[in-house]
């Protein structure tokens, strides 16, 4: 539990992430437009393409009770990326970082993905407890719970393969930012040693 405590500390101290947290009045930066392609794709090109879509394919994103259904019959981590709909961090996270090759194979490998919209209306029951939606933090029960109340956007919470709390980690992350993260709690190094013996490894 040290460990982690460690992690959480030094992730919010060393990287520099950016957020959107509750009651702030800064604009979250738009999503990156697409650039237009060209109507006119070479053969070459389109077989490229058809090579790549087959050997990447997207996270298998699930229901926080379908990943808790599918831990009893075969236990991984879990990963949950927490996030709202207004957040623009969200959305760049998606559009980047949830979408490279390598973090979809290391984490359709290791983890079971959950999304979780913290302003989701609809209860979720987990090992007997119902969670709805609370209209006094404008969030649901469980988004508070994962996030210890500290409710910034995106952020991307780790549990053990008993669905106990490894850490929250608020931000946006890059690809290979989170994929050093993917693999500190993926490969139990935090079992064995802080995040920042870790880091210089």
């Amino acid at each position: 539990m040290l460990h982690c405590k460690l992690f959480f500390i030094s992730l919010t101290a060393i990287l520099s992430l950016a957020g959107c947290k509750v009651n702030n009045n800064s604009k979250a930066p738009e999503p990156v437009a697409e650039k237009e392609t060209s109507t006119t794709t070479s053969t070459a090109q389109v077989e490229n393409n058809q090579t790549e879509s087959k050997s990447t394919a997207p996270i298998k994103w699930l229901s926080i009770e379908e990943a808790a259904a599918r831990q009893k019959v075969e236990p991984r981590k879990m990963v949950i990326d927490v996030y709202t709909d207004w957040c623009g961090w969200c959305k760049k996270m998606d559009k980047s970082t949830f979408t490279d090759p390598e973090v979809a194979a290391y984490i359709n490998k290791n983890y079971y993905a959950v999304k979780l919209d913290a302003e989701g209306k609809e209860p979720i029951t987990l090992n007997g407890r119902t969670f709805k939606y609370n209209p006094e933090y404008k969030a649901h029960e469980l988004a508070v719970a994962l996030l210890n109340g500290q409710m910034s956007f995106p952020s991307t919470v780790y549990l053990d393969e008993e669905m106990k709390m490894l850490s929250p980690v608020p931000g946006y992350l890059d690809a290979p930012a989170f994929s050093r993260i993917l693999s500190y709690f993926g490969e139990n190094h935090h079992k064995t040693m802080s995040w920042q013996e870790y880091e210089k490894k």
